[in-house]
């Protein structure tokens, strides 16, 4: 497993995410579903330490991400989010600030994606769609070569043509051996392009299987992924 998520453990005064336990694979791609405050944000956080789990441990690459942060951080790519720093800066100058930051960086993968995205350089982030905002994040995770990328609502404010163009971009990466962990509420876009599918329901992971095991498991006839997820977040678990 390149990435070890072990008895992960986070409480709020009105939710817990509770012993969430799951590992990722390289060049495999992992769909998190699971409804609005299920605890996927928390559990991506808490993954990259950008908020503190109470209990449970992380690894990447069999290095424990407490006592490893900078060295990890310079092999994923993560994105938690629209771009919603230097609001007034142009592109090129905050690919200018964060550059340094990265050894792996790699202008010919800058370029490749900056032109799949179609995002102008001379703008600034507030000039930018919401869509665009998310494209702008995805263009600097993606370009310094990350070994795993993690990414919460990656298509969230796409339409569907950018939606089908950046899952096909996660195909490429998966064919490269990065492993690919998103966090998303577009049912279809797990359909089309997850090798695995990890489903959270009230902070707690209910399944954890590669896509086809799932839908045997949990599916009934002639219903769609996302038919399955509305019948299992109804209460009616038994397939």
């Amino acid at each position: 497993m390149i990435v070890e998520v072990c008895g992960l453990r986070k409480r709020y005064p009105s939710f817990e995410l509770a012993d969430l336990s799951f590992g990722l694979e390289r060049g495999r791609i992992a769909g998190f579903i699971g409804r609005n405050g299920a605890g996927k944000t928390t559990t991506i956080k808490s993954m990259l330490n950008l908020v503190h789990p109470d209990a449970g441990s992380v690894r990447f690459f069999g290095y424990p991400l407490v006592g490893n942060e900078t060295m990890i951080k310079q092999r994923i790519g993560y994105s938690t989010g629209t771009i919603s720093w230097y609001p007034r800066k142009k592109i090129k100058d905050i690919v200018g600030i964060v550059k340094p930051f990265y050894d792996t960086w790699d202008d010919a993968a800058y370029h490749k994606y900056r032109e799949l995205f179609a995002i102008d350089e001379g703008k600034t982030p507030r000039e930018l769609s919401e869509g665009m905002k998310v494209k702008l994040n995805l263009l600097l995770a993606l370009s310094h070569r990350s070994e795993v990328l993690i990414l919460d609502e990656p298509t969230s404010g796409l339409d569907p043509f950018s939606r089908n163009e950046l899952l096909a971009v996660f195909q490429a990466l998966k064919n490269d051996g990065v492993a690919v962990f998103f966090s998303t509420h577009i049912i279809s876009d797990i359909e089309k392009c997850a090798d695995d599918i990890l489903y959270i329901s009230g902070g707690r992971l209910a399944a954890a299987a590669p896509k086809d095991d799932f839908i045997r498991q949990y599916s009934r006839d002639g219903e769609t992924l996302e038919d399955t997820m509305l019948r299992l977040e109804g209460g009616e678990a038994d397939a």
